[in-house]
């Protein structure tokens, strides 16, 4: 089974915390005090019968060179992707409509982790991402998430056009976030019911067919100078507006 190397103190802490891969070591570079949210991972990690060492500082700094480690590194085995079936069953567990996310062929780390990070704290049940031209679940995105994606049901597809006409077969609305004019206004459209996001590619947008595949595009209206948001950011507007629409519903 691959071995991943995970790093920084809020990933290895959600990933220990969720316990959803095999932990084999948690490597501490030597010098780094087990006070406050180190010695919390260091604790957890021991009940979970996961081996705790400490690495010298000049070979950890080798090992993991030209990444924010924090003097941390959790060797664990491979992120563990969910089922389409599963993102659903969250949605059943917590009695509320689906809630996803779908990107499309989003290919920046830093962006994809913001944006599931988001995903995580609205409550979404599940997202789904392409095998191909798309950022996967590595270490890097992990991190940049904070650990989030340890708590996500995370589903790889080979077609995302596939996915869009299942959810529509369970009556899910697929709503694009686009910037075209004719799309509408994001805090006027009904996004309180069964729902899947789809976010398309940093500069690209939506490709068209998944483009064509939505049932409505939505548009984040600019108020001032700048005339566009960054993927991540612009995603978790939407989800944000997603889920007061349905605190409102639910009243």
């Amino acid at each position: 089974m691959p071995i991943e190397i995970l790093y920084g103190r809020h990933a290895v802490h959600e990933a220990l915390r969720a316990q959803r891969r095999k932990l084999y070591t948690l490597n501490l570079a030597a010098g780094v005090k087990q006070t406050g949210l180190v010695e919390e991972i260091v604790q957890i990690a021991r009940r979970a019968n996961c081996r705790v060492q400490q690495v010298d500082k000049q070979q950890f700094e080798r090992a993991l060179a030209d990444v924010n480690h924090q003097g941390l590194a959790l060797e664990a085995s491979a992120y563990p992707y969910a089922t389409l079936e599963e993102a659903l069953a969250r949605a059943g567990q917590r009695q509320e409509p689906p809630l996803l996310l779908l990107l499309d062929h989003l290919e920046d780390p830093q962006n994809v982790g913001a944006l599931l990070r988001t995903a995580e704290a609205m409550g979404v049940h599940g997202v789904i991402l392409p095998e191909r031209r798309s950022a996967a679940i590595t270490p890097a995105v992990c991190n940049a998430s904070s650990g989030a994606v340890e708590h996500l049901q995370i589903v790889q597809v080979t077609n995302i056009g596939r996915v869009q006409e299942e959810l529509k077969r369970r009556n899910v609305w697929i709503v694009g976030l686009d910037d075209r004019p004719e799309a509408k206004e994001l805090l006027r459209s009904d996004l309180s019911g069964a729902l899947a996001l789809v976010v398309g590619a940093e500069g690209g947008g939506l490709s068209r067919l998944v483009r064509e595949q939505c049932d409505w595009l939505v548009r984040i209206p600019m108020r001032g100078q700048i005339s566009s948001l960054n993927a991540a950011v612009a995603g978790s507007v939407a989800l944000v507006a997603a889920r007061a629409a349905r605190s409102e519903r639910t009243g």
